[in-house]
């Protein structure tokens, strides 16, 4: 039986927030810092006005997607990887966006030559793991995510798979610690595709309280 990698999106195969930054100035007269804390605290407006509220930052985020997708960059080596590990294991991309951001996000992808399967998400990612799971006969799975909630959230709903920690965005990740509820953090691809090949090579779920590692 072929392995499950479950994985994110943005800041895991695209980068997302330098070019949402971007965007913000431009169009906006709104700055972004990307610290690893909340959108809306992260951002200023130029002019020294009020800081946009949390539903105006909402508001900004549907303006993006799907708008403004076509600005993200592909993750250095991400493609690779994936194609690699599709070799072994069935790929679905897990990604918390509205539902009619699927089909632009499965059109952006494929313009990265990435033709895998997607589905888009609102809230905690535990569920939808754990579906995807018993809907592959519940192979052994590994689930790469950029942001600390989801690998809570996947640990208690789905504690057999492993759970890979990714921040690809070095102006982002030095300011994130590791999630403590994923079994390693790694934030390249290259030392990513190896750590999840040697979990499908060994063909055990994860331990039920993992032993954190650093790669």
């Amino acid at each position: 039986m072929k392995g499950l990698l479950i994985c994110d999106c943005d800041e895991v195969l695209l980068h997302m927030v330098r070019h949402f930054g971007v965007w913000l100035r431009e169009h906006h007269d709104i700055d972004f810092t990307a610290n690893g804390g909340d959108f809306a605290t992260s951002m200023t407006r130029i002019s020294g006005g009020p800081a946009p509220t949390r539903e105006e930052m909402w508001g900004l985020l549907e303006g993006f997607f799907p708008a403004e997708m076509s600005r993200q960059t592909l993750v250095p080596h991400a493609r690779e990887a994936l194609a690699a590990l599709s070799q072994v294991a069935d790929v679905v991309i897990l990604t918390n966006l509205a539902d009619h951001n699927r089909e632009p996000r499965i059109a952006q992808l494929l313009g990265h030559d990435m033709a895998y399967r997607v589905e888009t998400n609102q809230g905690g990612k535990g569920d939808p793991v754990a579906r995807l799971v018993a809907e592959h006969g519940n192979p052994v799975t590994v689930f790469v995510d950029d942001l600390a909630v989801h690998h809570a959230s996947v640990a208690k709903h789905a504690p057999q798979v492993h759970r890979l920690h990714m921040i690809s965005e070095p102006s982002l990740a030095p300011n994130v610690p590791p999630a403590p509820d994923a079994h390693v953090r790694i934030d390249d691809w290259q030392a990513a595709q190896a750590w999840i090949a040697d979990r499908f090579a060994a063909g055990l779920p994860a331990a039920s309280s993992p032993e954190r590692t650093s790669a």
